[in-house]
């Protein structure tokens, strides 16, 4: 008996050492399922003891050269991916193997707007595009499976959540001073053209926060200017809303959140607007607001306030977050833009937000009177402009940006296509490497896609649940 203790001490033993050697990212809290959630105690480790250079370039190239030589064994069928977002059922079930993702997915070209966001579900083999007024579902080889038609509003970015399988994206109705999330039941968009308001495939809730901020009389003269850039008018700038993702709460509390990004009109003649301004939202109890879509007679059943409100210091952008996205691998959140047009800043088309640095209150810049709320790091990462302590990145993603959560994602590319003589949009997802590398820090994988095991740095958390990291994990090549 003694001898079999021992023998199972010393596996135990071996077994906690090869993991505490693999592992670069310990989990400090995860999230819930279900609304459950487990902490774990775990003190930050200081920039000083990060990954040593030397070892970060040996574990990048190590990568490389495993996806070059499964490339050229032209091999299909690739090792397990651990569950992460959009590898889950419509329930939340992890899936104990995946085929590998295609390279590329072919959304189509259609009569519409072009196009704003996406979102995977890899257990069910399905890719969703929005169209501005348009959502399409494909299979993962592009072909098309349902619609749903029928939007007068802007249809923006897209996300799902693990936890139902359900598909979440921004929809602006700016005419009627109506902002709200859109929920899609995927199982049920089952044909094309199906009516966004009459089919039941789509539910709605309104963000009272957006219409205060962007309807705010800013100047005080009795008069809201409406849906323009030129006024002094919409508190920080807000024109709407745009990005959207599930990801771990900012404040370390615990919890899946979806975080709502703002939409931030160009203008070079105030100094107000910045900031990249993000909403979070536990949307557990969101089922007592969600309402059928009503263009006709819009309605405000939401949540009075968002359960968090954080700002992000980047320079003014065009629009506000096009698409954001929560890495788990990294525990980052990544924030695509149209780039601004200030000349006092660097006017990056990429920005990421540390994950594991808690919000700091803080003077929130450049506001018509001194006010104060809570701000988030940018990671010290990628280009850096030095007069206004900007990090960022030049990159792709403002179409669409999916992360698989294991150092790979989907970025768009959009374009348009004649079809009879009349103009179609067309959307594509392709699949891409975070490298880090400035100043482009995403590689285009060759086909077919490289092995779907995580990076050595990643954290993949099971179905439905979230890492909020303490330490930063392998980022960036060595220049």
């Amino acid at each position: 008996m003694r001898s079999r203790t021992r023998t199972r001490g010393r596996r135990a033993a071996l077994f906690i050492s090869l993991f505490t050697s693999l592992c670069v990212v310990p989990a400090v809290l995860v999230g819930t399922t279900g609304g459950t959630a487990q902490a774990q105690t775990q003190t930050r480790v200081p920039a000083q003891e990060r990954v040593p250079v030397q070892e970060r370039v040996q574990v990048q190239e190590r990568v490389q050269a495993e996806e070059r030589v499964q490339a050229e064994a032209g091999a299909r069928v690739q090792a397990p991916v651990q569950a992460g977002r959009g590898s889950v059922d419509a329930v939340g079930r992890s899936a104990d193997r995946l085929p590998a993702p295609p390279t590329a997915v072919d959304g189509g070209a259609w009569q519409s707007g072009h196009l704003q966001g996406m979102a995977i579900d890899r257990a069910k083999g399905h890719m969703y595009f929005s169209f501005t007024n348009l959502l399409v579902k494909t299979d993962l080889r592009g072909t098309p499976l349902g619609s749903v038609t029928g939007l007068t509003g802007h249809l923006g970015d897209l996300d799902i959540d693990a936890r139902d399988g359900r598909i979440y994206g921004s929809l602006e109705y700016k005419a009627a001073k109506a902002f709200y999330i859109a929920v899609f039941d995927g199982d049920r968009i089952t044909r094309m053209n199906m009516d966004a308001e009459s089919t039941g495939v789509l539910s709605t809730v309104h963000l009272e926060e957006v219409v205060r901020d962007y309807s705010a009389d800013m100047n005080g003269d009795g008069v809201f200017d409406g849906d323009t850039a030129g006024t002094p008018d919409h508190r920080y700038g807000c024109s709407g809303i745009d990005g959207v993702a599930f990801g771990p709460a900012f404040d370390g509390k615990g919890g899946t959140r979806l975080t709502v990004a703002y939409g931030v009109y160009a203008n070079t003649g105030r100094q107000d607007n910045d900031h990249q301004v993000l909403l979070q939202y536990d949307v557990r109890r969101w089922k007592q607001y969600e309402r059928p879509l009503t263009e006709d007679a819009p309605h405000t059943s939401g949540p009075a306030a968002p359960d968090g409100k954080y700002f992000v210091y980047t320079g003014n952008t065009t629009y506000g977050v096009q698409n954001l996205e929560y890495d788990a691998s990294q525990g980052d959140w990544l924030l695509a833009v149209y780039k601004g047009t200030k000349t006092s800043f660097p006017n990056y088309s990429l920005f990421v937000v540390d994950g594991s640095k808690d919000p700091v209150r803080g003077t929130i810049r450049g506001q018509q009177r001194p006010e104060r709320g809570l701000l988030l790091s940018l990671l010290p990462h990628g280009l850096y402009d030095a007069p206004s302590g900007v990090y960022g990145w030049t990159s792709a993603g403002q179409y669409g940006l999916v992360s698989l959560d294991d150092g790979r994602h989907y970025l768009a590319e959009a374009g348009t296509v004649q079809v009879d003589g009349v103009t179609h949009q067309t959307g594509r997802a392709v699949l891409h490497r975070w490298t880090g590398v400035a100043p482009t820090p995403f590689a285009p994988l060759p086909s077919p896609g490289p092995a779907g095991s995580p990076l050595p740095s990643a954290v993949t958390p099971p179905a439905g649940q979230f890492v909020r990291r303490s330490q930063p994990p392998l980022r960036t090549l060595a220049p």
